[in-house]
């Protein structure tokens, strides 16, 4: 529904955001804002920050005004939540235009025929002509009040739901808009989306049915069926279980992440109620964000066999422009010939524990693993491009500083530990007070790195950890200590004040005003030879990464 946006400013202008917020969470002054744990993920360290007009937080990236805010605790809608604001306000809303209003009595149409569907799902999942799905449900272990709680049913032979639902006055256009009904291609009759299928009810995070998932029995394709988009449903925004699992993980339950609805139901079954599943697809964007806002580490269990190595690849790469200091995820490799569903109900929520949970891994393990699997990394030739591979999978980390420390913890893998033996030499005390010259090869790496600091100065942890192998002449290291500093700053200001960049012109323009000009002019002259080309600003920061290497 669009309301004007003066009223909705005077409306966040009424509503002072940190006492809104610190109802909930305990916040501290902090210079001009306020500083608190954020209460959409678990951390003990503070990283989110409340200021006048919005909160921020640097773990999971939630942000936003007091609408927002409200929405995000509270799993209110957008006109709940505004509702909800102006009556403490003490404003009135105004009323919608025709076509806003409209559009909400659709979505609210919707809603009540999807709960009348399910209803009918339900009640005919009892009759006799649910006994092949009661059948099926019974050999995979569901128990009756599971049937209850996740709201399973049977969708009747086609035709059924139609004069069911036409009986209560429901439209078959209204059908079609809930997802219920679909056109021909030919342009004929519509016809039922679900006739003769087990049914899941999808639901939002406020236990609203959105759409169903069915499921054929017997022989018959697909075998798994959601419902298609509407103005309730999306499939890449929606998790299976996320009203349950959510009310769960407040009460301390792990995120898990599995595969399909049965999954899920076997793990609740057992005690394990933080299992939450996408919907046939692999996870999106929008998918991560939605879990990072209730659990800062999931668990992603997948099959090991080859196609559950791929998925969990994908998986991998989706999420890693996207984790944080505070947001991450651990993968689990499923033992062969299992998947959750068989396992729980053969060893229990405690030899599913033992057998997966306690043998995920943190998703810099998992992606060196899952790499390596790639390549052949006997020749010199594949080791490099595994190298490659995983430098450009660390430059695709949004966060700076992580990215520097994934660079590092793939690298110490990968050389299996000349890292640490490098750095042991490096702190051991000189054999002579002489410092040696830097020999002309050596020279001229210090010249490269330096440049690469200078036209990239997010990737000054990575260029400063191989500055220190080198013995560098006292005017360039004075340069690299000042430019080292000056990303540093930059970076941490970055942090406190998003979205600023950290820019190469801005760092030479600083190292010129300040003494420097004469070393940078040297790092940066075309003699004794060009530079190469990866050392440019323009260059992506994952192909400086393994230029440099």
């Amino acid at each position: 529904m669009a309301l004007a946006p003066a009223f909705l400013e005077e409306l966040r202008a009424r509503t002072p955001l940190p006492a809104l917020i610190g109802r909930r969470v305990r916040l501290a002054r902090s210079g001009r804002q306020w500083k608190g744990c954020c209460p959409f993920h678990g951390e003990k360290t503070p990283s989110f920050y409340v200021y006048d007009d919005h909160y921020h937080c640097f773990g999971c990236g939630a942000h936003g005004d007091a609408i927002a805010y409200v929405m995000q605790a509270e799993g209110m809608g957008f006109m709940e939540a505004v509702q909800s604001l102006a009556a403490e306000a003490g404003l009135e809303v105004p009323k919608p235009s025709p076509e806003a209003q409209a559009a909400e009595r659709a979505r609210l149409d919707v809603a009540a025929i999807l709960e009348r569907a399910a209803a009918v799902f339900q009640r005919r999942l009892a009759l006799p002509e649910g006994a092949a799905a009661r059948a099926y449900l019974a050999s995979r272990g569901v128990h009756q009040a599971s049937l209850e709680r996740f709201g399973l049913g049977f969708a009747p032979p086609r035709g059924a739901l139609v004069t069911e639902l036409t009986r209560e006055g429901v439209t078959s256009e209204a059908m079609q808009a809930a997802g219920l009904l679909r056109a021909r291609e030919e342009g004929g009759e519509m016809r039922e989306f679900f006739a003769g299928r087990l049914m899941f009810p999808i639901r939002d995070r406020r236990g609203q049915v959105i759409s169903f998932g069915g499921r054929v029995l017997g022989e018959g394709q697909p075998k798994y069926l959601n419902g298609p988009e509407t103005a309730l449903f999306a499939k890449r925004r929606t998790l299976y279980n996320i009203d349950l699992a959510r009310a769960a993980l407040r009460e301390g339950a792990q995120a898990i992440v599995v595969e399909g609805y049965l999954d899920v139901i076997s793990l609740d079954q057992a005690g394990l109620a933080g299992a939450m599943a996408p919907l046939g697809t692999a996870l999106s964007e929008e998918q991560l964000e939605t879990l990072w806002q209730l659990a800062p580490e999931p668990v992603l269990c997948f099959d090991g066999d080859a196609a559950g190595r791929r998925a969990a690849l994908r998986a991998i790469r989706t999420a890693l422009p996207l984790i944080a200091p505070d947001r991450s995820l651990r993968i689990a490799p499923l033992p062969a010939g299992e998947d959750p569903d068989s396992l729980v109900r053969a060893s229990g929520a405690a030899g599913f524990e033992s057998a997966v949970l306690a043998r995920a891994v943190p998703l810099d393990a998992a992606l060196y693993a899952l790499l390596q699997s790639e390549f052949s990394t006997v020749t010199p030739e594949g080791r490099s491009a595994f190298l490659k591979a995983l430098m450009l999978a660390a430059g695709s980390i949004s966060d700076p500083t992580l990215a520097s420390e994934y660079r590092r913890a793939l690298k110490d893998r990968f050389y299996g530990g000349r890292d640490k033996t490098r750095a042991r030499a490096r702190a051991a005390p000189a054999a002579s007070p002489i410092r040696a010259r830097p020999l002309r090869g050596e020279a001229e790496r210090v010249r490269i790195l330096l440049a690469t600091l200078l036209g990239h100065p997010r990737l000054a942890p990575e260029v400063e950890e191989d500055l220190a192998t080198l013995d560098l002449p006292p005017d360039l290291a004075a340069l690299a200590g000042a430019a080292i500093a000056w990303s540093h700053a930059a970076a941490e200001n970055q942090r406190e004040n998003p979205p600023r960049a950290l820019d190469s012109e801005a760092l030479i323009t600083h190292l010129r005003a300040t003494g420097y000009e004469a070393a940078v002019e040297r790092v940066l002259a075309r003699k004794p030879g060009p530079l190469p080309r990866f050392v440019s600003p323009e260059t992506p920061p994952e192909e400086v990464a393994a230029g440099w290497l």
